[in-house]
């Protein structure tokens, strides 16, 4: 089997392992091709081994020898010069691994509708936003779905009497026939719909 690709590259583990020798660690740690000297003092063994300089800069090194390596490591307090309300308050970060819940303000809350391609100039899905008013009071009854439509078409609610129904039925026809608006017969279909609706509704006995 060829250790080659079809385009000539080496693509074997043995060649992938000599290309990461320089700079990896050994099993123990150390970075074996560093050519740094141990930075304890009187020191000359090589400095195989790093550790951070200090919690505020753990992204900078000093380099030890494995012995003076262990016992700094040995020494190291990560919190070391902080007070107790500091030291807590790095507890409660680490509960959330540092990345707090920030309140969900307005000015979020359109960052969000924005990422969804939505603009909300007269934030109407804000605090603008209209609420579902749920059932106006517990007296909502279950009616036909024939009743139902018709009380939409008389604009009427389904807690009113047959009276209150009636009422409402006699002005519609009022405006819409047209021998009370001077023949205009514009309103005919219109018309039709309620006289369909309180026909409905006079026959009910959903309605005292």
């Amino acid at each position: 089997m060829t250790k080659t690709d079809p385009f000539g590259f080496d693509i074997s583990v043995s060649a992938d392992k000599k290309k990461r020798t320089r700079g990896r660690r050994g099993m123990s740690g150390a970075f074996e091709t560093s050519q740094r000297v141990c930075e304890h003092a009187g020191c000359n063994l090589a400095g195989q081994y790093r550790a951070p300089k200090s919690p505020d800069h753990l992204d900078e090194y000093l380099w030890f020898c494995k012995e003076h390596v262990r016992e700094y490591n040995l020494r190291w307090n990560f919190f070391h010069g902080v007070t107790e309300e500091e030291f807590e308050a790095q507890i409660d970060k680490d509960r959330v691994w540092e990345r707090e819940t920030r309140p969900f303000g307005n000015r979020d809350e359109q960052r969000a509708w924005s990422r969804l391609g939505v603009d909300d100039p007269m934030q109407v899905l804000g605090e603008n936003a209209t609420r579902n008013p749920g059932r106006k009071n517990g007296n909502t009854r279950r009616l036909p779905p024939t009743e139902r439509k018709a009380l939409e078409i008389l604009g009427a609610e389904d807690s009113w009497t047959k009276l209150e129904i009636r009422k409402q039925y006699k002005s519609l026809v009022k405006d819409l026939h047209p021998d009370m608006n001077g023949g205009n017969r514009a309103d005919e279909d219109r018309l039709q719909e309620v006289v369909w609706a309180w026909d409905q509704i006079k026959d009910s006995r959903s309605f005292k």
